[in-house]
């Protein structure tokens, strides 16, 4: 059996809803103790206005209008004019009222430029800057986002046993047994519902926890032998109103689950002069709750965090004192202290300090006189008896971080390659290359010395830097260059040309370099460098003696070619691979010796002797008073021979 209870509902609705209007104002002048001029004063405008508009919107006849389903848009928090002007939240409760199932009604049009930008950094947070050289965030800040005010609780959330039902919200009601059927019911406006052959049933002020109950011991006066399940499907709205220091006040329409972090959330928080420390809540005049925002962003707090009543008020209070902390604490920013809060407070609401602080002290830069910043140390043992004043700026030093001396340095060294023993070798600070290699064991009778490939982590340190000014040296170049300038390239050209050139410069930026240092070795030297001392996570690879000199770039044939009892010139090697081919630039060619170092056609590089492990190559001509045919050529040249940084860098001056 389906029990329906739609006509008679909706004509007693429609008359509880009808008497409700024209007593209410009364009646709520004979009850309010509120201020004049609160939203809650009844003598105010805004109050009346708000009520005209409800009651204007009575009539069930504009249902019909609202019959859109947006269900799944129950979960927002919507900003409501508060001067009543806004129908979202009239036509919110009568949707209710007569059992819709439309939920909230669609936001009004502008609902994303109806709320504000994140507020905008204050004179404190400019300051800091100013004193700090960088930017330090607000502490929750990073909750102000646009996606947190859809912060409401869902209509579709777990109901806890202690909520209170009231008018407005609806309830699904599934009976089976000697009774079969559903009841989609809403609780009228005298916290009612009507079950045919049940009659009224008063839910108005009964717990969820005992919705049940109640709903069994009514139907029982009637029928027996049933099973009954019911449920919340939607949950009756409110309107609270977020004033003082809020980035976005005004009134909004929220569901009977919301929060006072919900509210404030869905304002846009905080202003930059508003505090985040004391959220208050007040109900009829008289304070219910001051909640302090740190509390649930920092320990998960939600004590002081109430449930939203219909016509409530928050007040964002100004900010109080604000203290920043930085260097090496787990969250840098600017924190608001309560009064009397001491340093050891804040510390702990910046999550402490790093594993790599100063344990010993902190600095303490505080305001003097004037303006004027003066730091002192104090001891970690003094933290908590170190009252906080506004303005201070508390550094953290960092001790784990800093560069110790190389007699200091314990190092590792890892030695591969032609070796005896190789392996990673732990040895204490200021140990040389000749210890080392005699842990491994010393050298085998294939080591190719000359070719030894030494790196070293502070040398690519050093190279990624100027690898990068290199680079973008080249791109600034690009961007100033007059590419178009020859008559023969056409504008389409030199469009081409340049976006070729900003291709190759982004291939570059992705090459790493190696930390290749060239060693002082001469091609016929039979030990390495003793004398060098070793730094932490050097490593050591000497290669077997190469049998190979290598021609390649744009020649006819590139191949490695053998070495021969009697080596040749360069040039020689040049000509066994056909030389250079129309498009090769000859003038350009240049040697990488195995040791790393490079020979330009300048420096006599054709003329002299081939050695073992020698790269010979010829780069393609290009037009070479364009700073495309540069570009094109270096990378060229990079990214086919991998040179190191310190090669690239040689080449691009």
């Amino acid at each position: 059996m389906t029990v329906c209870t739609a006509g008679f509902r909706g004509r007693t609705i429609l008359l509880a809803t009808l008497v409700s209007i024209i007593t209410t104002p009364t009646a709520l002048l004979a009850q309010s103790n509120t201020p004049y001029g609160s939203p809650l004063d009844p003598n105010s405008q805004q109050y009346n206005s708000n009520n005209s508009q409800n009651g204007n919107n009575g009539n069930y006849g504009n249902s019909g209008n609202n019959s859109y389903n947006y269900s799944n848009m129950s979960s927002r928090i919507e900003p409501v004019d508060v001067n009543g002007n806004s129908s979202n939240s009239a036509n919110n409760n009568n949707s209710m009222g007569n059992g819709s199932q439309n939920g909230y009604n669609q936001p009004p049009l502008g609902y994303e430029s109806v709320v504000k930008k994140p507020a905008p950094p204050n004179e404190y947070e400019k300051f800091v800057e100013s004193v700090i050289g960088k930017k330090l965030p607000r502490f929750g800040a990073d909750l102000l986002v646009p996606a947190t005010r859809d912060f409401a609780a869902p209509a579709t959330a777990t109901v806890p046993p202690a909520y209170i039902l009231n008018p407005g919200d609806q309830i699904l009601i599934g009976l089976s047994g000697s009774i079969d059927g559903t009841i989609d019911a809403v609780i009228d406006n005298n916290g009612r519902i009507f079950i045919p052959k049940v009659g009224p049933i008063r839910l108005g002020g009964v717990a969820y926890g005992d919705l049940k109950s109640v709903l069994t011991r009514a139907i029982g006066t009637q029928y027996r032998d049933f099973r009954l399940s019911v449920s919340v499907t939607k949950l009756r709205g409110i309107r609270v109103y977020v004033t003082g220091f809020a980035n976005n006040p005004g009134a909004y329409s929220v569901n009977s689950l919301s929060t006072m972090a919900n509210a404030v959330l869905a304002a846009g928080g905080p202003a930059a002069g508003g505090s985040f420390r004391q959220i208050k809540l007040y109900r009829n005049g008289e304070l219910v709750s001051d909640f302090d925002l740190y509390d649930l962003i920092r320990r998960g707090d939600r004590s002081k965090d109430s449930v939203l009543q219909n016509e409530d008020v928050l007040y964002i209070p100004p900010v109080g004192a604000q203290v920043a902390l930085t260097g090496s604490v787990n969250q840098e920013a600017i924190y608001e202290a309560k009064p009397g809060e001491a340093i050891s407070a804040l510390l702990n609401y910046a999550g402490g300090a790093t594993s790599l602080a100063d344990p010993s002290r902190v600095i303490l830069y505080r305001l003097a006189d004037r303006g004027t910043v003066g730091g002192v140390e104090v001891p970690r043992a003094s933290l908590a008896s170190t009252r906080v004043t506004p303005g201070d700026i508390i550094q953290l030093l960092s001790v784990g971080s800093l560069a110790q001396p190389l007699e200091r340095q314990a190092v590792v060294v890892r030695v591969e390659g032609e070796v005896n023993r190789p392996g990673n070798y732990y040895v204490p600070p200021n140990t040389s290359l000749s210890a080392v290699m005699a842990m491994a064991g010393g050298l085998t009778s294939n080591a190719f010395i000359y070719g030894t490939n030494f790196q070293r982590v502070s040398v690519r340190q050093q190279q990624q830097q100027s690898f990068q000014e290199a680079i973008n040296q080249l791109e600034i170049s690009l961007a100033a260059a007059p590419l178009t300038k020859d008559s023969s390239i056409d504008a389409a050209t030199g469009d081409a040309q340049v976006a070729s050139a900003r291709t190759v410069l982004d291939r570059l930026r992705k090459a790493e370099p190696d930390g290749r240092v060239v060693l002082d070795i001469r091609p016929n030297s039979l030990a390495l460098p003793g004398s060098l001392l070793l730094e932490n996570n050097d490593r050591i690879y000497v290669p077997p003696r190469p049998t190979t000199i290598g021609v390649f770039g744009a020649v006819y044939r590139p191949a490695s070619f053998m070495i021969p009892a009697n080596p040749q010139t360069v040039g020689k090697y040049l000509d066994q691979a056909g030389g250079p081919i129309r498009a090769g630039d000859r003038g350009q060619t240049f040697v990488v010796r195995a040791n790393g170092a490079v020979i330009s056609k300048n420096k006599g590089a054709l003329n002299q002797k081939a050695m073992p492990g020698d790269v010979i190559f010829v780069p393609v001509k290009t037009q070479t008073t364009t700073l495309l045919g540069k570009i094109q050529q270096i990378s060229t040249i990079f990214l086919q021979l991998g040179l190191t940084a310190a090669a690239f860098v040689a080449l691009t001056n």
